[in-house]
């Protein structure tokens, strides 16, 4: 069975979820799974449909013309897409290969379903673990004086790959404004901290020196304000006081794996909507 995603935000009002669900019987739509949220404070609705695709009466480009008029009376965002279509993301990480290494093993396996043209990397360290699975792995430093030139290759090459979505797997580099204007909801980065508590670098060593009791790390898309972006999910766990920052650090990275491959599960299964810097995320 193949399912085809409807995912749409749009202003509120009365009859949202049966119009939706009428429009996918009218064109002989079996919906799978239904999905909706109403934020009241923002009079904002949120859907994510499942649709199998095999009764519906028109193909792909035939049901996205077709759902165009509806979309612009709710003035709404919206896409209609294959679940079984695969996603183009490009990883970007620097000297920690622990996230990277998580997302590379899920791929191989087929538990998160998408393609990789490249893995970026200001460093050489992970050049044979990218190359073992036969993706390309495209070195670019990033050194004092020559940051933004290095940035700009960076920015140049995502254009010309054009990928859905970029993972800043650790990749210690602060994204600029611009970048993250142009690819506004297609960059997603894990921070290893439980923000906003601890927000920037180092944020273990501070959290130790504030003898905290649960280390977190916190899954985000990317934006112009640094570690302020949209959250998409957040794993914790317990510590104690004989915990020293090494352990923490062990331990946090096992919630940034878990977060990072949570979140883009989600994201490439159509199941997060971006509303100002809030996501819904219908979680399977």
């Amino acid at each position: 069975m193949t399912k085809t995603l409807l995912k749409l935000s749009c202003p509120d009002r009365v009859g949202l979820l049966s119009c939706l669900s009428g429009w996918v019987a009218r064109h002989g739509g079996n919906l799978l799974e239904v999905n909706q949220f109403t934020d009241v404070e923002a009079s904002w609705f949120f859907a994510r449909m499942e649709i199998e695709t095999e009764t519906l009466s028109l193909d792909l480009p035939g049901v996205q013309a077709a759902f165009e008029p509806i979309g612009i009376e709710l003035k709404a965002q919206w896409t209609i897409r294959p679940a079984e279509s695969r996603m183009k993301v490009v990883i970007l990480v620097s000297k920690l290969g622990h996230c990277l290494a998580d997302l590379l093993w899920r791929w191989r396996s087929g538990e998160l379903a998408f393609d990789i043209p490249c893995v970026i990397s200001n460093h050489e360290d992970f050049r044979e673990m990218v190359e073992r699975e036969r993706i390309e792995f495209l070195y670019i430093p990033v050194a004092t004086g020559n940051k933004e030139a290095a940035l700009a290759e960076v920015t140049a090459r995502l254009r010309s790959t054009n990928p859905d979505l970029v993972v800043l797997a650790r990749y210690m580099q602060i994204i600029p404004r611009a970048v993250c204007e142009e690819f506004d909801g297609r960059i997603m980065n894990i921070h290893h901290s439980f923000l906003p508590s601890f927000t920037g670098a180092n944020p273990y060593q501070r959290a130790y020196e504030r003898g905290v009791k649960l280390i977190g790390a916190t899954c985000h898309y990317a934006t112009a304000e640094l570690d302020a972006g949209p959250i998409i999910d957040q794993e914790v766990m317990r510590v104690d006081h004989f915990h020293l920052p090494a352990d923490l650090v062990r331990i946090g990275r096992d919630c940034e794996r878990l977060a990072l491959a949570r979140s883009l599960r989600w994201h490439l299964n159509d199941r997060v909507l971006i509303h100002g810097n809030k996501s819904i995320v219908f979680r399977d």
